[in-house]
């Protein structure tokens, strides 16, 4: 990687850090997201930094090309984290459906309490 490269990706990876911290801050982001997105920006920065890391965990996976194993590792990040997602949205269509199925019941208490009333 040349070094113009090298200093992109550390600096672009400093940036996503204190993007994610911002959005904390702000609390446009919950604290247990960003606990996953902080990790993947601390792993890049890592990785920018030394970028020797990358191609030593190819070596591991023998795997010849190391920006294959990169991209092996963010097609696994991206499954976990779409399986994440899928886990939270069926959760929270129960939630949905019992805060539904609840308010409904007090609709119907409170209309039968007007029309004895």
């Amino acid at each position: 990687m040349s070094p113009q490269a090298h200093v992109l990706v550390i600096v672009l990876s400093a940036l996503v850090i204190a993007f994610i911290v911002r959005l904390v801050r702000t609390r446009q982001l919950r604290a247990k997201y960003s606990v996953l997105w902080f990790s993947i920006g601390v792993l890049l920065a890592i990785l920018a930094i030394f970028p020797d890391l990358l191609v030593a965990l190819s070596d591991v996976f023998n795997i010849g090309y190391p920006p294959a194993t990169f991209m092996l590792l963010a097609i696994s990040f991206l499954l976990v984290l779409v399986l994440h997602f899928s886990w939270e949205l069926s959760r929270l269509e129960d939630r949905t459906r019992t805060l539904a199925e609840e308010v409904a019941l007090l609709r119907r208490d409170l209309e039968e309490q007007r029309l004895r009333g």
